[in-house]
Order: structure tokens, then sequence, then C-alpha cells
């Protein structure tokens, strides 16, 4: 059966790898793989230039056996001065490595400072992208970062605009200050769940303990978490150990 990040009964525990090397990749990987994890998430610019090529990728792929791979080829750490177009070359070469989903920016080609451009231009270079990822067989996840509240009408548009790009899965980050915030966004999970009609990812930074573990119970088609924190890995992340007691004893 083709690995995919779609049609599941439960939303996916989704491992992410934020490492330099391999070798820190591999023995997250295996030791994640004895803890129940369904899928990773391979944030690629964390790794080390020299690491960034398929023959690396195929032998990260290979020691998840057979779960699904999400991967991310994102603007910071190592990828910094790379231009979009180069970032987009990486992605297609992450698909032809055999990736599961891959990590399209809503703002690729045209920045914006809510990750999803306006520019026509480069809305349309997205789409080729998308369709040249699909044509390589891999599935896409639009992804934009806000990092700031945002209302649910705004959260929804930009779902929705996501969604006619040809994402097949939506993901969305905003923030909460406040614990209002956090109830709200947790609110709006699940108003995505109603009115969206596709697969999403969103989650919040700030006051967001409660949305990070429980938006997989209201309608996120996965949960982002580690294996365990060090000074790469993104510290809002839950242990895949809590995630999964969540996840598996949690019923409502």
């Amino acid at each position: 059966m083709k690995k995919s990040f779609l049609n599941h009964s439960n939303p996916l525990l989704t491992v992410m790898l934020q490492c330099r090397t391999p070798e820190v990749a591999i023995s997250r990987i295996r030791n994640a793989n004895c803890m129940g994890a369904d899928a990773y998430g391979l944030q690629v610019e964390t790794l080390k230039p020299e690491f960034q090529n398929p023959d690396t990728y195929k032998k990260l792929f290979a020691e998840m056996q057979g779960r699904p791979c999400y991967v991310t080829n994102y603007r910071y750490a190592f990828n910094q001065n790379f231009t979009d177009d180069e970032l987009a070359d990486g992605i297609v070469s992450l698909a032809e490595s055999g990736a599961t989903l891959c990590d399209v920016m809503g703002d690729i080609f045209c920045k914006h400072p809510e990750e999803l451009t306006d520019n026509d231009e480069a809305i349309q270079k997205q789409m080729k992208l998308i369709e040249k990822l699909h044509s390589l067989g891999a599935e896409v996840l639009m992804s934009s970062h806000l990092y700031k509240y945002a209302p649910a009408e705004r959260v929804l548009e930009i779902a929705l605009e996501q969604k006619r790009r040809g994402a097949d899965i939506i993901k969305i980050v905003t923030a909460a200050d406040t614990m209002e915030q956090q109830i709200e966004n947790l609110r709006i999970t699940n108003l995505l769940k109603q009115e969206l009609g596709a697969p999403f990812l969103f989650l919040s930074g700030g006051v967001s303990t409660i949305h990070r573990r429980l938006g997989m119970k209201l309608g996120c088609c996965m949960a982002l978490c580690v294996y365990e924190h060090d000074e790469l890995s993104t510290a809002s992340q839950p242990l895949l150990s809590i995630m999964k007691t969540i996840r598996d004893n949690i019923d409502f």
C-alpha cells in the first residue's frame, strides 16, 4: 500500500526531525519507531549542506520503515542564502527521492508577512510547482506561518485559498497571547473541520499548550511532536510519548 498522509482514521503522530547530521536523525528515527511514531517530518533546512542530497534523503526514508514522511525546505538555518527557486528545486528533489508529503510555503516566489502571497505571477508558479510534485507521486501541504493571533474569518480565508491553489493538506500557524485566544483557536479548529472540506493542520505558538495537544482531537489530521527536545527542536512541539497518551486515551 502506498504511503500517504491522507484518509487515516486517526491523526498521525508525526515526529519532527531537526538535525544537523543524518546520524542524529537516524538515532531519533530508530527510537521513535519503537515508541509508536506513525510518520516523520524531516526539516531539511536544518541538515548541513553536505547532507542535503538524494542519497541522504533515501537513507533516512529507509530508516522510517514504511512510515510516510513530511518534508520542509524552509528559508532559515542552512537555507537562509538560497533563492526561492532553489528551495523549490530542493522540494522537487525530495519528492523524487521518495518524500510522501512536500511543504510548499504559501509565499514561496514572493514573500508576504502572513506567508500567503497575493502576487499573481508567484501564485501561478506555486500552482505549477504543486502540479509537478503531484506528477512525481507526492502529496502537497501548503504552509502559512503568521506567528500572530488571527480571527476565525482570516484563518478560514487563508485555508480556502491554500486549498484553491491545489494543496492536499492545509497548514496554518498563528499564535495566542492569552488563554482566551487559545480557547478561540480551539473553536477555530472545529470551524475548519466543519467548513474547509480538506485535511488541515492548525497550530499556534505563544499560549498554546492546550491547543497543541488537543487540536488533533478536534479535527487536525496530524500532530507534530518530537521524540526528545534539544537545542534545535521546536519547544512548543510536545513529546511523542505525551501525544500518544492523549490520542489513544482521551475519547470525545
